[in-house]
Order: C-alpha cells, then structure tokens, then sequence
C-alpha cells in the first residue's frame, strides 16, 4: 500500500507550527532560569536579571510575524565557513538536513538543531543573492506567502535547472506593494542584493548611502545595524549602537523594525537630542542658521577657547615646611606652550598643568639632595599657590557661557572671528538684546550646536561603535561635526538623497558631507531601483530634479503596479476633502500633505465633515487611518494613499525656490500606492 502524498503547503505549515512550538520551548528555558545561587552580589543579580529580561523579549512570537519567510534547498551541505549561526548552531550535513528555513532569528528544538536560521547568518546569503546566473549552489529558493501568520502561499525558483526562465517573484511583489497600516515594518523577507550588499558591508568602514524616494535606504541602514549586532555582538554590546533620525515623528515611525529583528538595545535620537546642553526656546532667521552652521564657526570656538590661556607674568613660590620653592615665570611659559602646542582637548590640558608644574618643583628637590615620590608630587599640585596658578593661567571654562559671550559681546567675536567671519557674517549671528544668564537665554538649535563643539574643545565626547544617521543630507557642517564626535573611533552608515536636502544649509555633495563628519574615506553607494513608489509618481516627481539635483540618477521604479494617479483641479477645501474620502474607500493608510499654513484650514474642514484623523508620528488604526501632515513634517513617511493639497503653496512655504521645490519633490513621493494632486492655483512651473 503507497504512502499518501503530503501537500507541500501542510508540510510547510506543519514545520511552522513545530518551529513556533520550539520558539515557545525556547523562550520557557530562559523564563525557568533560576539565577539565586549564581550571582556574586546584587549588582551582578540585576544586571542577569535584565539580561534574561532582554533575552525574553527578544524570544516573544509575535502573532502577526512570520517566523520564516524563506527556504533554501542546497545540492550540497553548506560549508563549515558559512554554515554557522550566530547562536554557535550547524545545519547538521546529513543530506536530508540541506534544507533550510530563513527567518527573522535562530530557532532550534530541544536537541539543539536548527530549525530556522537567522537571517543575517552566511549560509543565508543565498537566499537574497542567488541568481539564475550565480546559483551560488542553491538548487531550490522559496518564499512563503503569508495572510496575518498563516503560511498560505508558496512560489518556487529553480535556480539550477538551466530550463526554467528567471522570472519576477509575484509573493515578494506582493509583500513590496502590501498596504502599509501602522509604523514601519522590516524588509527582511524583501531584500535586494544591491540591498544585501550594503547591510552585510563590514563593521570597520563607514558607508554612504545616496537613495532617491522608495529605495529602501531607511530600511537598509536599520537592517544594517541589525546585521552588525549579530556579526559583531559582544564589541558593540561595549561600545554601543545610535540611530539619528530629523525628527520625533520620523524616530516613532520606524522604532518598531529592530525589535521585530530581535534587537532591542539600539538608542535612538535626534541630533538636537545629542546636542541638548541648554534648553532650546528660540529659533534663527535662516541666514543666521546658516553662519551658526558653518564649519568656520568650529575655528571661532576653538580660538576662543584657547585664547583663555594666559602666559605667566610671575614665579609660582610653594612653600613646604621651612622650604621655598620657586618656578620662575620662564619655565611656567615653557610648561603653557608645550601643553598648547600638544593639542590636548583644553580641560585635559587644564588637568595636566598643576602636575607639570609640580613636577618642576620636584626637579628642584632632587637637586638639592631630596627624595621626593609620587605622593609629594601629588600634595604640591594641590598647593594652593599652584592652584592658584593654574586659575589665573589656564581657568576652568563654561561652554555655555563661552558661546552666550560670542552672541552677545560684538568685540569678543570680531577678535576671534577675524579673518574667518566677515563683519555681515558677524552682525548676523549677534544677538540683538543683551542676556543677563545662560537660564535666561532664548538658545536656538544651531546655538545648543555651538555649545556641543565647545564641550568636546574641553572634554572628549565618549565614541560609540556604531551610529546610523538618516536624512543627513538635511545637516549644518556643524551637525555633521556633531555627530561625527559620537563615532570618531567607530563607523557610520550615513543614509540621505541629495534631492531632498530642504534645509537653507542643505549639503550639496556627499564628499563635502563626509568631510564634516570626520569620515572621508567613506564608501558611497546608490539605490536608483525603486520599490515603494509606483512608476506614475516617480515619473512625476521626477520632472523636478533638473532644477533641485540635476546630476542625480532619476529613481526607476521596479513596480509592475503602476499605482494610481491624479492631478486635480479643485475649486475649494470641500474639493479637496472629497479627495480624500475617496481614498478612504481603499485600503491602506491615507496621507493628506499640505503646506504648513494651509494644516489649520484643513483640520477644520475635515472636523466639518466628519472625518477623524491623526498628527504625523501617532499609529495609524484600521479605525483611523488618515494623517493630516505638514510639509515640513513629511519627510521619511509613507502611506498608501496620498492627497496632495496646493503645490504652489508648498513651495512658497520655504525661503528660497530651490528649497521649496525639494520640499515638493518630498511630498509628492510619499505615496506607495496612489497620488491625487489637488490645487486651486496654477501648478509650479516646473511640473507644468
């Protein structure tokens, strides 16, 4: 009697179930663990208990996820030298065992055999780079389709039978094309090889990436870091991980990829976070923002600083017991000039002075037969006659208050900015009214900047391993500086798209960008195929870039959905809100962008009519689904559908053209499935 065949869609839900049933198994042992006996004391009791805390969360299947995504049946067992999981686990090389599930993180069952294999592991570098050209000994790649977590689709790829033609996947089509409801999601069942390439680049370089609207840049940078946490765990588990984003509502947006890839520990931030010394209550005129932002600024601070240091006009006399000993004015010069010349951050410096000076007296206490050591080294540095010293030549300083006197004492500036601001440069940063404290003072972004470049001229910023900084194209050469203090001994993945820079100070090539960070041999990298956005838009908003960035490649989107779109006409906010109820009739988050000054016209027409929405950042709901967004806000979103209201208007929102068509060229390619443009004036000549 034969065997009865097993539909291959049953036996793939039945190795889903089992493999989320050992996930559970796996996710019990470390609940049971008992820790009572095996810590030395509290501190190292807490520190477990967070880790096995940690280690929990980082175990939890979530219901809505897909536990694998992939499989890969290889005509050989993989290699030992990639076969290795993060976890120390091997595919065992049995033949039967040349099957392997791919998925967000390592699973195993209780005699510690993998069941799926993590993502980022080598052996699973096939999945996202086999071709029919290179089928890097993969005879079989499979996707898995999914309806919430339930496997209810599978696609095939042969990719080592010579008769069968390379085709477009239709299930990672449709996962790419899938409405977007909620904050953003991984991509990791959808990478690119170009993609691959970027995420699996090495810990040691830095690497830009240049990506026009839809090219994933974003997700690459974040899968990026989750790579690196995997290859290079315990070294950044010591040094530490940051993503910069430009803005709260963006950070909220794509906080919950990480976690969904297992990785919980990676901060994230603003650079006006990174900077926060002072509160910021006030706000530049932009010409002001942009001298602030100028790496000439980091000269004027520097010689400020230092211009601190004042050359001795008398001996230090420290007397100890019956003894005098004097350090004449000469060799307390020598001792000034040296540290100077040495480039130490100034409060190192400042630290090193009562020692050498101290030292100049031990010199003399040898020469007169005595035996001084460390100790009597130590006790004349804190003498009083060479603190005194010390704060006279070499004083203690506030960065704050260093940089409130360059904004509000004309001749301070002028004598350390000569040379290097002219005297319009130095009118316009110049606070118009005197400010009687540092708590009083209404300090802009680009001001808390200026103090962050002062702190690190007198003490070091701690480096961190890694930072991933996203939008840069947007940053000040003072920001650029700012951020490449927190990784000047680490690596960076910088993650911008020159067309979209729609600040006045916006960087203008990459290389001059990288040069601010501190990162110059970085390596430059362009995504020009696009996944997000459909063909129509693209081709739309494209027409801009001969006048915002005429050398970048056009996006060429790689969607066989075309999207929808339409540029419409309206006679009023009634026209408009009609738009966007039509949108609500599809499926999928609906964005509705507006210049800046029309937001408040809009809300209250949507009240009128009705229609609830939310403020960028907060969670789309299946109930609510709309998100009224500024311009100015909308940079790094996406939803399925978009209404754009008065172009015009948004480009007129901006202090120059340029910046405002950027500002265009960023609103008109939010959208994933579908654009309606609508507007009473006449269009912006260049969309004409």
């Amino acid at each position: 009697m034969s065997t009865p065949t097993v539909d291959p869609l049953t036996r793939e839900r039945s190795h889903l179930a089992s493999s989320r049933a050992a996930l559970r198994a796996m996710r019990e042992d470390v609940e049971s663990l008992d820790i009572s006996d095996v810590t030395a004391n509290w501190v190292n009791a807490e520190v477990l208990a967070r880790q096995i805390e940690e280690r929990i969360k980082a175990l939890a299947d979530l219901s809505d996820t897909p536990l694998f995504f992939g499989r890969l049946d290889y005509l050989h067992a993989p290699g030992a030298d990639r076969a290795e999981d993060a976890e120390g686990e091997r595919p065992r090389p049995e033949a039967a065992e040349q099957t392997l599930y791919i998925g967000r993180r390592h699973v195993h069952d209780a005699g510690g055999d993998p069941m799926v294999i993590d993502w980022r592991a080598p052996v699973s570098q096939p999945f996202y780079r086999a071709s029919k050209k290179d089928p890097m000994d993969v005879g079989l790649r499979r996707r898995f389709g999914y309806t919430g977590g339930d496997l209810t689709a599978y696609e095939d790829e042969r990719l080592s039978d010579p008769t069968e033609a390379a085709r477009t996947s239709k299930l990672l089509q449709r996962e790419i094309e899938r409405p977007r409801v909620g904050p953003m999601r991984d991509i990791v069942a959808t990478i690119q090889p170009e993609q691959d390439e970027i995420v699996r680049s090495g810990l040691g370089g830095t690497v830009c990436v240049q990506g026009g609207p839809g090219t994933g840049k974003t997700a690459v940078g974040l899968h990026r870091v989750a790579y690196l946490l995997y290859a290079h765990r315990e070294r950044l588990a010591r040094t530490g991980t940051l993503v910069i984003g430009p803005n709260k509502s963006f950070l909220h947006y794509i906080e919950q990829v990480l976690p969904a890839l297992g990785e919980l520990t990676v901060r994230q931030a603003t650079v006006d976070d990174l900077v926060a010394h002072v509160e910021v209550r006030g706000t530049d005129e932009a010409a002001a923002a942009v001298v602030k932002g100028d790496a000439r600024m980091a000269q004027v601070l520097r010689r400020a600083v230092y211009a601190q240091v004042t050359m001795p006009t008398e001996p230090v006399v420290v007397v100890r017991g019956s003894r005098r000993w004097r350090v004449p004015a000469y060799e307390l010069e020598d001792i000034v000039r040296e540290l100077l010349d040495r480039g130490l951050r100034y409060g190192a410096a400042r630290e090193a002075l009562p020692q050498r000076i101290a030292h100049a007296v031990l010199v003399q206490m040898e020469r007169s037969g005595e035996a001084p050591d460390d100790r009597v080294q130590d006790a004349v540095a804190r003498n009083s006659a060479v603190k005194a010293a010390v704060k006279a030549l070499w004083p203690p300083v506030d960065p704050a208050k260093l940089v409130l006197r360059l904004l509000t004492d004309a001749d301070f500036l002028a004598e350390h900015a000569e040379g290097l601001l002219t005297e319009e440069e130095r009118k316009t940063i110049l606070w118009a009214k005197p400010v009687r404290s540092v708590k009083s003072a209404k300090w802009s972004a680009a001001d808390a900047v200026l103090i962050d470049e002062t702190a690190d001229l007198v003490d070091r910023t701690p480096s961190l391993g890694h930072v991933v900084l996203d939008e840069a194209q947007d940053l000040s050469p003072m920001q650029y500086r700012a951020v490449g203090r927190r990784c000047t001994t680490g690596s960076a993945t910088v993650l911008g798209d020159l067309a979209q820079g729609t600040t006045p100070w916006a960087t203008r090539s990459w290389e001059e960008a990288l040069e601010h960070l501190g990162k110059s041999d970085a390596v430059v990298e362009e995504l020009t195929a696009g996944f997000r956005v459909p063909t129509d838009v693209i081709t739309y908003a494209s027409r801009l870039l001969t006048h915002i960035a005429p050398g970048l490649t056009p996006v060429a989107s790689v969607r066989e959905n075309p999207g929808s779109f339409e540029v419409r006409g309206v006679g009023g906010d009634a026209e408009v809100i009609a738009a966007v109820r039509e949108s609500l009739r599809r499926e999928g988050s609906i964005g509705l962008i507006a210049a800046d000054a029309r937001v408040a016209a809009l809300a209250e027409a949507l009240g009128e009519a009705g229609i609830g929405y939310l403020g960028p950042g907060e969670e789309t709901t299946p109930d609510t689904r709309l998100t009224l967004v500024p311009a100015s806000l909308a940079k790094g979103l996406e939803y399925d559908y978009v209404v754009l209201d008065e172009p015009q208007a948004v480009v007129d929102g901006e202090p120059d053209e340029r910046t405002g068509l950027r500002r265009l060229y960023v609103a008109l390619t939010r959208a994933v499935s579908g654009l309606t443009v609508t507007h009473t004036s006449p269009l912006p000549p260049a969309l004409r």
